[in-house]
């Protein structure tokens, strides 16, 4: 914890996090894992107790993977499927969420108190994070080579920290988004949602379900420690006040719960917006999570767009204050996240014309043609399988554009399986790769390809070498080899012989024969320089 004593008016380092919800901490763990000296601060002095955000995908929970938080660091409930249903047609939808995906299951619910917990017990073990809470930013002044910002605390003494970048995860109502001029584009939806979280419900379903009636349109899933949660649109003329009322929860819950069953755990009344920023950033401070983007809660992707976030944004943080990056690599931020924070907004938008129709002719018709086109085999495996599910692929960026010969995806995450170490240990492929940029072989040790010199310097860098080798491969293995367990990496993503080069966040940056390995890299590196 950073001291409070008079004489500490000024402090330093090398990033500012303002904001210690749950995408400021996910990203102070990825920059304390990376060894920058950050401060992350919140005007709040404990966790918000109440639930709010309550689904991750696969995507979230490789990312809490790279940020350190182990499988059990916090409880969560694997979700089979998601039902649609309607008043006029009975279930007219469905999406499979079972299985796994690169490592971790497609869908999970938890409790966001429970994670954002986790999240500061992996901070606490960083000694390069300091925390301070208590804080309120009140002035952001930038030179051409720092960040100096000015924070009250609740004496009213004000302080400066010194940052050479500054970081803005401080939520919907952004202090940091305003002070650097950033203005949120989009709109709010004009019906308003009473959330009800429950607790110790005797018979919890095991899906989540969208009754999509017109007349009162209900999301319903389980979360972790017997709650279950409902959200109910309330209708022209319906006030907050009765609708928190015990009565009138009771009486909306009857169709689930007896009211001597019913333990409410949270009553609230919110208003769903999709709003986007022009830029996620400008200068040397960076927008994150709700600062940058809100997106409505139809598909589960608030959080997980904001977890995207972080692990775009903070290994670039580190390679520039470490020396080992340009600063000008911190525009691919926006070139690369925005696209996708907008294309998932979209697709909450569509969602929720399923969800909410605005009359009974409107939800037979769309219920109605859904139905029918999930009788078409193409068109049901894609509203099924998760194929309208915008995929995390950079059209442009901080890698080199080109198709390539293999599986790969140039611009996407790198596949993830279960591989083993020499001494018999098994974890997933990313624990293999490191924190830093890794040269990856496939069924090769790529490092033979290059020079003692190039070798040298990429490590020196802070590069890894990582070779992933095909089942049962004996011959031919390097110091760090990893047998692919799954056949995820070897053939299935690469052949033998091939090469990749992948950033800190598993994002492919280049591939190609493993004898251009010294290619490979100075390609890299050039990017790196630009």
């Amino acid at each position: 914890m950073i001291p409070d004593e008079a004489s500490s008016r000024s402090l330093k380092a090398s990033i500012l996090v303002v904001g210690y919800g749950p995408v400021g901490a996910a990203t102070a763990c990825l920059l304390g894992r990376l060894g920058v000296h950050t401060i992350v601060i919140d005007k709040s002095n404990t966790v918000f107790a109440q639930p709010r955000a309550i689904a991750l995908d696969n995507e979230a929970l490789r990312i809490l993977q790279m940020a350190g938080l182990a499988d059990d660091a916090f409880a969560r409930i694997a979700i089979p499927y998601v039902k649609l249903h309607s008043p006029f047609f009975g279930q007219f939808g469905q999406v499979n969420t079972a299985g796994s995906l690169d490592g971790h299951p497609k869908l999970v619910t938890f409790a966001q108190p429970e994670l954002e917990a986790a999240l500061r017990r992996q901070v606490a073990t960083l000694p390069s994070v300091e925390v301070a809470l208590g804080l309120q930013v009140v002035r952001i002044e930038e030179s051409a080579d720092e960040v100096i910002t000015t924070v009250r605390d609740p004496e009213g003494r004000e302080r400066r920290i010194h940052s050479a970048y500054v970081v803005g995860a401080d939520g919907a109502s952004s202090f940091v988004r305003g002070a650097i001029g950033q203005e949120f584009r989009g709109r709010s939806y004009a019906e308003d949602w009473l959330i009800i979280d429950a607790l110790d419900v005797p018979h919890p379903i095991d899906h989540i379900e969208f009754i999509c009636d017109p007349r009162r349109p209900t999301p319903h899933m389980p979360s972790p420690g017997g709650r279950e949660r409902w959200e109910f649109m309330l209708a022209p003329g319906e006030a907050r006040e009765e609708m928190e009322s015990d009565v009138r929860i009771a009486e909306l819950l009857r169709p689930w719960l007896e009211p001597g069953q019913l333990r409410v755990e949270r009553r609230a009344v919110y208003r769903f917006h999709a709003r986007c920023c022009e830029a996620f950033g400008k200068g040397r401070v960076a927008l994150a999570g709700d600062a940058a983007h809100i997106t409505p809660p139809f598909v589960g992707q608030g959080l997980v767009a904001g977890l995207r976030d972080a692990a775009n944004l903070a290994w670039k943080l580190a390679a520039i204050v470490q020396g080992r990056a340009a600063p000008g690599i911190l525009a691919s931020y926006d070139t690369e996240r925005r696209p996708h924070a907008k294309a998932m907004i979209d697709l909450a938008r569509l969602m929720g014309s399923l969800v909410m129709p605005r009359s009974a002719t409107r939800a037979v018709l769309l219920h109605g043609m859904m139905r029918l086109a999930r009788s078409i085999p193409v068109l049901r495996r894609l509203f099924d399988g998760l194929g309208l599910k915008p995929r995390n692929r950079f059209r442009e960026g901080l890698f080199l554009r080109g198709r390539s010969d293999a599986r790969l995806v140039r611009g996407a995450p790198i596949p993830q399986g279960l591989v083993r170490g020499a001494d018999g240990t098994i974890l997933r492929s990313d624990d293999a790769l490191g924190q830093g940029f890794t040269l990856v072989g496939f069924g090769v040790d790529p490092s033979r390809h290059l020079s003692e010199e190039v070798r040298d310097t990429w490590v020196a860098r802070g590069g890894g070498i990582v070779q992933f080798c095909h089942a049962a491969q004996t011959l031919h293995r390097g110091e760090r080899a990893f047998e692919d367990l799954q056949g995820v990496l070897v053939p299935d993503a690469a052949p033998v012989g091939w090469a990749a080069v992948v950033r800190p966040d598993r994002v492919v940056v280049t591939d190609g024969p493993a004898v251009d390995a010294h290619k490979l890299l100075a390609q890299t590196t050039a990017l790196l320089a630009a």
